[in-house]
């Protein structure tokens, strides 16, 4: 580190003036601010890392040597900290974060296990063991309660499989509601519903199950099958009416519920609004139709959702808004608009990389995010010729323009920020850091690949602080 003169010496250079020492201060300031900078920004948060703008990634390794966990990264400056990763099993992949960012837990595959860290306290909540694997996990509130739909689950009771299982995150299930083939669980704002869904691309279903998890019995719940007192009851209410839905976004009493239709072995894409503030929710009006719909993203009054329409996808070729490419099949991406309740782009859907799409999020400068899972890739992005595509598109909400960034692999997470114009982008086990201004990789110092280079697979990130 360099140091300065005495400051005798200083001002003798410059002459004993006023101005001399405003010079002084103004440049002792500015190397004051470099130096914080340098170190990964301002004050922390109080936190023990003393890092003030935190983001978890979830490692996942396969080693006799390393071991999976939770890793701590500089969301100030993209770079790892070299604090020690916090425990999150062998293979830890999907995360749930708290509304108030308190608490983050994680599934590791490894062990079926669901692993949860106090973010303010960065040390270990504890691990909840659960029967079979989840690809959804939600923690509500700021206390340490989450809940994991697992459609594998036996129910003591139940002769079919499936169960949303109430966790306390200190270590325990502490209730089994058995709900059939539970995939994906949704809340509302505070915790106090559930919407269940139990359809996928392997199966389909007309029906969603809507939870009261505090009136649930602790232990084993058959309020959803329970002859002396079928639904709707206290705990479980069941409402039909749907053509494969698979998931919701929930805007206070409201659900905009996503039919996955011909995707999922139903009939037609789209979506539905769904009155949770009655005692048993209601269906609004007439479906949207839409070209495709497994996931959304509500932006103030547009709702933009993602699918492929049917189970091969439209060609690519078929797509008036399609660039020309080397995949076969591509996906769709429609927007809703809310007020008029119609579908701005159903007679011109915006293509997007094909697969299960389950993941989108909005730049701070208007740029949506889109990833999936199972796409079809093309090139090679370690040993480029010609077109390299994955599962990650990016649409310009301002100008309408898409991007095909050249990647491949799977998308895990998608993390924007505040007050930086980045994303983060868990995609074929690495951690991109994108430029939003530029819809290109960010390049600098820190970062020569555009890549945090995360000993692993890298299957999921959430950023911790709001900045």
């Amino acid at each position: 580190m360099h140091h300065f003169a005495s400051k005798s010496s200083f001002f003798s250079f410059l002459g004993d003036s006023r101005l001399a020492r405003r010079v002084f201060v103004l440049v002792v300031g500015l190397w004051t601010s470099l130096t914080l900078s340098s170190c990964g920004g301002s004050k922390g948060n109080g936190a023990p890392s003393g890092l003030k703008d935190r983001v978890l990634v979830s490692q996942g390794v396969s080693s006799t040597v390393l071991f999976g966990g939770l890793v701590i990264v500089n969301g100030f400056n993209d770079t790892l900290t070299g604090i020690p990763p916090l425990s999150g099993g062998g293979a830890p992949g999907l995360m749930a974060i708290s509304p108030s960012r308190n608490i983050v837990a994680a599934f590791d595959s490894s062990s079926n296990s669901v692993f949860a860290v106090n973010t303010t306290t960065e040390r270990s909540l504890g691990q909840v063991q659960l029967p079979k694997p989840t690809s959804s996990i939600v923690v509500p509130t700021a206390n340490p309660v989450g809940y994991a739909a697992v459609p594998a689950a036996t129910v003591q009771g139940f002769p079919i499989l499936g169960a949303v299982e109430a966790m306390d995150l200190t270590g325990s299930i502490t209730t089994t509601i058995a709900v059939n083939n539970a995939q994906t669980v949704v809340s509302n704002q505070d915790g106090s519903q559930l919407l269940v869904f139990n359809s996928s691309n392997q199966n389909s279903s007309n029906s969603i199950t809507v939870l009261t998890p505090a009136r649930a019995l602790p232990g084993v719940d058959l309020s959803c099958y329970n002859p002396n007192n079928p639904p709707p009851n206290a705990v479980c209410a069941i409402v039909s009416g749907f053509d494969a839905p698979v998931f919701a976004i929930i805007n206070g009493s409201t659900a905009y519920v996503l039919n996955c239709g011909a995707e999922c072995g139903g009939t037609q894409a789209s979506v539905q609004a769904l009155d949770l503030s009655t005692p048993i929710p209601t269906l609004i009006g007439q479906p949207i139709k839409v070209n495709g719909a497994t996931f959304g993203f509500l932006s103030g009054t547009k709702l933009y959702v993602s699918g492929k329409g049917t189970p091969t996808g439209p060609l690519c070729a078929s797509l008036p808004s399609s660039a020309k490419t080397q995949a076969t099949y591509c996906g769709t991406l429609d927007i809703v608009d809310l007020t008029t309740m119609t579908d701005l782009s159903i007679n011109n859907p915006i293509a997007i990389p094909d697969g299960y799409h389950n993941h989108m999020d909005l730049s701070i400068n208007g740029q949506l995010f889109v990833g999936s899972q199972g796409c079809q890739n093309i090139g090679d992005v370690n040993n480029p010729n010609g077109e390299v595509r994955g599962c990650l598109a990016i649409y310009n909400t301002n100008t309408g323009a898409v991007v095909i960034p050249p990647d491949n692999g799977d998308v895990g997470g998608l993390q924007s920020f505040t007050s930086r114009e980045v994303e983060y982008v868990a995609e074929g086990g690495n951690l991109r850091v994108y430029d939003t201004t530029r819809d290109i990789l960010l390049i600098n110092n820190f970062l020569p690949l555009g890549t945090i280079t995360v000993v692993g697979y890298v299957g999921d990130v959430k950023a911790i602080d709001f900045f």
